[in-house]
């Protein structure tokens, strides 16, 4: 049987990096371009090539006549080791990649430990407080870092520090200080993130019944708090290997503004030249890392577990309903209602080139844009676009990763762990090649990969379910799988999983500002955040508020997705236990 699973897990795998290398190879005939007019517009730019030139493109690079026979022929060679070489400057594809992935690996590698650092030390006053009998305060400052955009803080970052203080490179890859900047960039906002998936997870962690056993038998607060914040790291380390994969494929806007060759910039720039070896290369090496760390991140989660998992060890926690304050997330919502009701009131598409990147004043009170329109005004209408489609999709990939990580009995690596080795600006590009660039197709792309975390959230969690006495003692009186899932599983990882999407909401609002700012998203004349971003970014010093306007939209969306929910959200039913525990005719 093991066996059996085995082969249909990596048969899934198999044919899921089959798939992606179709796909890729399909692109220029997606796009509705000629392959070899592809390689010459990038060789040649603006000029016109003529037939016997194509003709020659096409001998001298063996061109495939279809998608299908590119796919054969790139998979057939990938096997031997074999990544072809570039369609544009002819280097090798294994040599590019290899310095791009070492320099990615670097960067990630170290944004990936500043998140680790900033998500934890963020967690430890709600680990103290809980061990304090206190309900963790929610971790507001966190969901302010989460929501902000990681190009914009890199922009600052290059006009402060670099600029104006002169303490770091600007730009460039030529020693460990050109790393310290990127890597902040990465860092921070993916620690703020982390450490509200921390809080959530100590706020559980904290009515499980061995924590009332530990402070009977006299644990110290700090012996309890530590070990509060350990079991909650337990739950959380698959999202950090989900973590440090979306940081190393998806710093596109990071790579780009600081000149890094990365393979999320090289796999930009190969995907807008058609260079589809190249691409396919990237591809790869990002599914293959994606297999490799969501293994060991399932495999650190198993460890941190231990015999509890294997022995029914695990009792699901039942929290008790406290009301919080609600006092910051009410002025947030205040704030936030305030400014776009007054903002729809104003024009938001008029152009004064004669006022352009204005100062506030009376008529413009967050001053203008670099063509001359209102920010305000643009600010309020964006929020309705920004806000109203990172809902959206946050819904539905939150309905996804709920299936998809309840699927099956253990967890394990699949093709979740595929797509989220994809970078956004990747399906960005997919999809722009089939429906062009727009919202809805930076929507798409976004609500393509925004599942996965949820996913691997909703299977971590499952499994220690799965582990508990309640559940298995369920299963020997009988219960069918489907009364399981209804009764046991879904009520409780449903309220971690939902408290996750909510603070995800402004990730997403990220994940398509991104696509903006690199021209994959809303166009540059809509009053989309991310598309206000990329025309203001540029003025940051002459017009902040231009900049200042859509982040802190964010980080009042950030705010109100960190407002904890009721005891609904982070506990079963208080009927659930003793239900799980009774013969099936008592029920």
């Amino acid at each position: 049987m093991r066996a059996l699973t085995a082969t249909r897990r990596w048969a899934a795998l198999t044919a899921t990096a089959s798939g992606l290398a179709v796909l890729v190879a399909a692109l220029p005939w997606l796009r509705g371009d000629d392959p070899a007019r592809s390689v010459l517009r990038a060789r040649l730019g603006e000029r016109e090539p003529d037939p016997a030139a194509l003709a020659a493109v096409r001998s001298d690079l063996d061109l495939p006549a279809d998608p299908l026979q590119g796919a054969g022929q790139w998979l057939s060679r990938a096997v031997t080791g074999d990544l072809g070489r570039s369609w544009v400057d002819g280097a090798s594809v294994a040599d590019t990649l290899t310095n791009a992935a070492g320099v990615s690996a670097l960067l990630s590698g170290t944004a990936a430990t500043i998140a680790a650092i900033v998500g934890v030390l963020l967690a430890v006053p709600a680990a103290w407080a809980a061990a304090g009998r206190r309900r963790p305060r929610a971790g507001y400052a966190a969901a302010a870092l989460a929501a902000l955009p990681e190009f914009v803080l890199a922009a600052v970052l290059i006009t402060v520090v670099a600029v104006n203080w002169r303490l770091a490179p600007t730009a460039g890859w030529f020693g460990p200080t050109h790393l310290v900047l990127p890597a902040l960039s990465l860092g921070i906002p993916t620690g703020g993130l982390l450490a509200r998936l921390l809080t959530t997870a100590v706020e559980a962690t904290a009515a499980e019944p061995w924590v009332h056993t530990w402070r009977a038998a006299g644990s110290g607060r700090r012996e309890l708090a530590t070990a509060l914040l350990r079991r909650a790291i337990t739950a959380v380390v698959p999202q950090v290997a989900v973590l440090f994969v979306g940081v190393l494929g998806g710093a596109v806007a990071v790579e780009q503004l600081f000149a890094i060759p990365g393979l999320g910039r090289i796999a930009l720039h190969a995907s807008l030249a058609q260079d589809l070896p190249l691409v396919q290369g990237c591809v790869l090496f990002l599914v293959v890392t994606g297999v490799l760390v969501g293994g060991l991140g399932i495999t650190a989660h198993r460890l941190l577990i231990g015999p509890a998992g294997q022995a029914a060890g695990l009792i699901p926690a039942v929290p008790e309903h406290r009301h919080s304050p609600y006092a910051v997330p009410l002025t947030a919502a205040l704030l936030l209602t305030t400014v776009v009701g007054v903002g729809l009131l104003r024009d938001a598409e008029r152009v004064r080139l004669d006022q352009r990147l204005g100062s506030p004043s009376w008529d413009h009170p967050l001053g203008t844009d670099p063509v001359g329109r209102d920010v305000l005004a643009q600010l309020a209408h964006g929020a309705i676009l920004t806000v109203g489609t990172a809902a959206v999709v946050t819904v539905l990939s939150l309905l996804v990763g709920l299936a998809a990580g309840l699927r099956g009995g253990t967890a394990r690596t699949g093709t979740a762990d595929v797509l989220n080795a994809l970078p956004p600006v990747f399906v960005g590009l997919v999809i722009a090649a089939l429906a062009g660039p727009g919202l809805t197709a930076a929507a798409l792309a976004a609500a393509l990969v925004a599942w996965v975390p949820l996913a691997v959230h909703t299977r971590s969690l499952a499994e220690e379910v799965r582990a508990s006495g309640y559940y298995r003692a369920a299963e020997l009186c009988g219960a069918g799988p489907g009364r399981l899932l209804r009764r046991h599983l879904l009520p409780a990882v449903a309220g971690p999983v939902v408290l996750h999407a909510l603070a995800r909401v402004p990730a997403t609002a990220l994940t398509i500002a991104g696509l903006g700012f690199l021209g994959l998203g809303a166009g540059h004349d809509s009053p989309e955040w991310g598309a206000q971003l990329a025309a203001a970014v540029t003025y940051l010093e002459r017009a902040p508020l231009a900049v200042l306007g859509p982040v802190a939209g964010l980080g009042l969306l950030g705010v109100l997705a960190a407002t904890p929910g009721s005891g609904l959200l982070t506990r079963p039913p208080g009927r659930l236990l003793l239900r799980g525990l009774r013969p099936l005719h008592q029920r």
